[in-house]
């Protein structure tokens, strides 16, 4: 059968042939009218062909499921193409009922066609054949009485308004769904930043096979009420394995929206957008937490900051100075960028957003930076203090959390302490005072930034004073960050893949082994964009980060970017954080965050080159998730363990340990029994926060500058807990017993993780193994309290906080088994004297 003149060739796909096969249907009138008999059996032999095909190539797709991606309901998609005066039967290619075809897109196909989308469930895969079928050999019967009493008799085929209207049909793939502009579909290979909506209910699937093919997703997502938008970075191909195994997604589209774009609008046009967030924001009460920034001052003029920022919880550490962000060059606006940071995130998300935007945490600005010149650095620690207690008198019950992203240079390469660092440790532990969480930026290369050096130069460039802390959060910078969308950098290139280090990040690869692991955790930092010709980074707006600017009159938004932004949505979190559970302990809010980090795909790829040491030295413990945060209080099997301890006493004339705790672990021992071999993982952070003893006379030993240490270890499955205890306690004067067994499969493991005051790790082995695992033993180590008696500090308690949480295989539900066990999250606290 020949094709129409003008019309495009339809076709339907063969999966693995590579090869489109085409065919042209002549419905003969469509749109319901009655067609010739030969062409209606035509019409539904070319259909029943298609479909027939269609419904083997589904088949060959269901039984080649990667086990490792499937989930949802087994099916598989078909793409129809129906004339465009014919779109309002897209419709018809519904079904309802228990097991539901679903239209999933419609677009249009070209100026003449549309092409619809459905998802077909595996039982249902014939269902179209039997459309056809019917079509082609029944008739819908009418008899109708004229007025002279002939009864008339009419036939037509049976569906053929959905029948008739149908020209194509072929096995959909990626691009099937794709429903953005034609031009900005990426070449094969390519990666980039995928819209992808999803079928309601399926995200969990979605994100399963996204991590099995090491994807990233982001964590934000928008919800309407058929669907979820979320985004992924993936290649075509990346996502047709997703649709081919998966029941989850509906639509494509680029994800197109970034600073660029509203950097572009002039001021005008900027100050609407404003006016739209600012109608849809709710608000929080002036008791909620805050983040208390330290940084230039603010513009409390904002309309985006004024509605979070009371008159009074804006100062300055000098009454002298002016609180407004008002400094000409010196620091350009910083503190107002890092407001907008601490409030909002990236105002790129949020703009881009639709529905209320709901804002839990306040803004504290306290400046410490002057309008003209620079503070003497080694006032820096005095300053620090000075300005915390400002915020704390006007708001003494309020939580908080504190945002320090100014840094200086300075000699401390191998991670020993400076005055300003010590004092902050000081802060944190607050003996005296009231214990605080500090998040505190790791610092930034200042130099320019060469592609070639990228990421080797990262690692030669050390953390910057006072980010080597022991008890402040200290924050690397990563990025997610890659689309240019801006013309005017056309060949340009993100230097930085997505999940990796921010180019201009600093981290502790050079310290000295004996150093805390910096930066803890690392947050959006940004990208930079490479010049190909020049070899060089430059920003780029559309990989920065969109927050407020200072200059109101002119425009309100601007772009940042560097650890000083991913600072500030460190401190956020841990603001939301506090928003949810306001009487945590800083140790837990800290502990929680790091528990929720994870390294990316693009950091653990640097495995085979980087040893853990310095994978942890440049990452931290990766990217943390405040859902993850927040649900790991009730959602997941973990316990979240808020304790102390003294460490140390006198006996008999001098100085020993005095006390460890035993927490016995309720897992649900005979489910995780009955899983036996199936991989878990049981990650564990311990948070504490020590008293600093700075200056050259104390780093002669390694613990002469914290007051004690605490560590954490995990019953081995194969040891009994009394020897267990025995062997952990042998300090006290008994020979340790001989380890029985393995105690293996700990990602950093103990040589590496018990560094500084913070300790995280995850094991992973065997269900069964895990089920004998049922103790975590919290213990003291030397520091100068129990070497300086002079001090008077044996028998003094101290705070921790102990977070452990199992994840097993998706599907696998295990904190039902616990909940039914115990309603508090401990089992059992059992302090022993050793």
């Amino acid at each position: 059968m020949a094709d129409e003149p003008g019309r495009p060739h339809p076709h339907f796909y063969l999966p693995g042939s590579g090869k489109a096969v085409g065919y042209t249907a002549h419905p003969g009138g469509g749109g319901g009218l009655a067609a010739p008999e030969r062409d209606r059996a035509a019409h539904a032999q070319h259909l029943t062909q298609a479909l027939t095909q269609i419904v083997q190539a589904g088949e060959t797709l269901l039984a080649n499921r990667d086990p490792q991606i499937a989930a949802g309901t087994p099916g598989f998609y078909v793409e129809f193409t129906l004339p465009a005066d014919q779109a309002g039967m897209v419709d018809k290619l519904e079904r309802k009922g228990k097991f539901p075809i679903e239209l999933v897109s419609v677009q249009p196909a070209d100026d003449n066609h549309v092409a619809a989308t459905v998802f077909v469930p595996e039982s249902q895969r014939s269902y179209y054949l039997g459309k056809v079928q019917a079509y082609e050999t029944e008739d819908n019967v009418r008899e109708k009485t004229l007025d002279d009493g002939t009864v008339v008799e009419t036939r037509k085929p049976k569906n053929e308004r959905l029948v008739a209207s149908i020209e194509t049909a072929r096995l959909a793939v990626a691009r099937s769904f794709y429903t953005d502009a034609a031009d900005l579909f990426p070449a094969p290979g390519v990666q980039a930043w995928w819209e992808v909506w999803l079928r309601k209910g399926t995200r969990a699937h979605l994100e399963g096979a996204a991590q099995t093919l090491g994807l990233a997703v982001r964590e934000n997502g928008l919800e309407f009420a058929e669907r979820e938008v979320v985004v992924v970075h993936a290649t075509a191909e990346d996502l047709g394995r997703i649709i081919a195994n998966t029941d989850a997604v509906a639509e494509l589209r680029m994800a197109r929206d970034t600073p660029g774009f509203f950097m572009g609008l002039d001021g005008a046009e900027q100050r609407l957008w404003a006016d739209d967030l600012l109608d849809r924001l709710e608000l929080c009460d002036t008791e909620a937490p805050a983040v208390c920034l330290l940084d230039s001052g603010t513009t409390i003029g904002h309309k985006l900051i004024a509605p979070l920022l009371d008159a009074a919880d804006q100062q300055a550490y000098d009454a002298a100075w002016q609180v407004e962000d008002i400094s000409a060059l010196a620091h350009g606006g910083h503190g107002t960028q890092l407001s907008g940071i601490a409030l909002y995130g990236d105002l790129t998300d949020v703009l881009a957003s639709v529905g209320p935007i709901s804002v839990k945490h306040r803004l504290e600005s306290v400046k410490i930076l002057p309008d003209h010149g620079a503070n003497d650095p080694d006032l820096y620690g005095a300053i620090t203090a000075q300005a915390i207690a400002r915020a704390e008198i006007v708001a003494p019950e309020r939580p908080r959390a504190i945002c320090l992203a100014v840094t200086s240079l300075g000699d401390h390469w191998r991670g020993r302490p400076s005055s300003w660092s010590a004092k902050l440790d000081a802060l944190a532990f607050g003996r005296e005072e009231i214990p605080r969480i500090i998040t505190v930026a790791g610092g930034n290369i200042r130099e320019p930034i060469v592609a070639a050096d990228y990421p080797a130069r990262n690692d030669l460039m050390p953390i910057e004073s006072p980010a080597q802390a022991w008890n402040a959060l200290t924050v690397g910078a990563f990025t997610e960050k890659s689309v240019i969308a801006d013309a005017s950098f056309a060949g340009w290139n993100a230097l930085a893949g997505v999940g990796d280090i921010m180019p201009r990040g600093r981290t502790s690869v050079s310290w000295h082994r004996d150093w805390p692991l910096k930066p803890d955790v690392v947050f959006e930092g940004g990208n930079i964009g490479v010049d190909p010709a020049s070899g060089f980074g430059d920003h780029v707006d559309d990989l920065a980060l969109l927050t407020t600017y200072r200059y109101t009159a002119e425009r309100p938004f601007t772009t940042t970017g560097d650890t000083s932004a991913a600072t500030a949505l460190a401190a956020r979190m841990a603001a939301q954080i506090l928003a949810e559970r306001p009487t945590l302990w800083p140790e837990t809010v800290r502990g929680l965050i790091v528990h929720s980090a994870e390294w990316t795909a693009a950091m653990t790829g640097y495995l085979g080159t980087l040893n853990r040491a310095s994978l942890v030295r440049r990452y931290g413990f990766g990217v943390p998730s405040l859902a993850r945060a927040i649900g790991s209080l009730d959602n997941d099997v973990t316990m979240v363990v808020e304790d102390s301890l003294s460490p140390f006493k006198m006996a008999n004339g001098k100085a020993a340990t005095d006390e460890l705790v035993v927490h016995e672990l309720v897992w649900p021992k005979e489910r995780l029994t009955e899983l036996g071999g199936t991989l878990v993982q049981l990650r564990i952070t311990l948070s504490y926060f020590v008293e600093p003893n700075p200056g050259e006379r104390g780093q002669s030993r390694r613990h002469s500058y914290a007051s004690h240490g605490l560590r954490f270890a995990l019953k081995p499955a194969d040891e009994k807990l009394d020897v267990f205890l025995r062997r952990i306690t042998s300090e006290v004067g008994a020979r340790p017993p001989k380890r029985q067994g393995s105690d293996a499969g700990w990602t950093i493991g103990p040589q590496l993780r018990h560094r500084g005051s913070l300790h995280a790790d995850i094991w992973e082995g065997t269900a069964a193994d895990l089920a004998e695992r049922n103790s975590i033993v919290v213990y003291p180590t030397g520091g100068w309290w129990r070497e300086n008696l002079a001090q008077d500090r044996l028998g003094e308690r101290v705070r921790y906080s102990l977070i452990a949480s199992i994840r097993a295989a998706e599907g696998v539900d295990l904190y039902s088994e616990v909940s039914a066990q115990i309603a508090p999250e401990i089992a059992a606290e059992v302090a022993i004297e050793v």
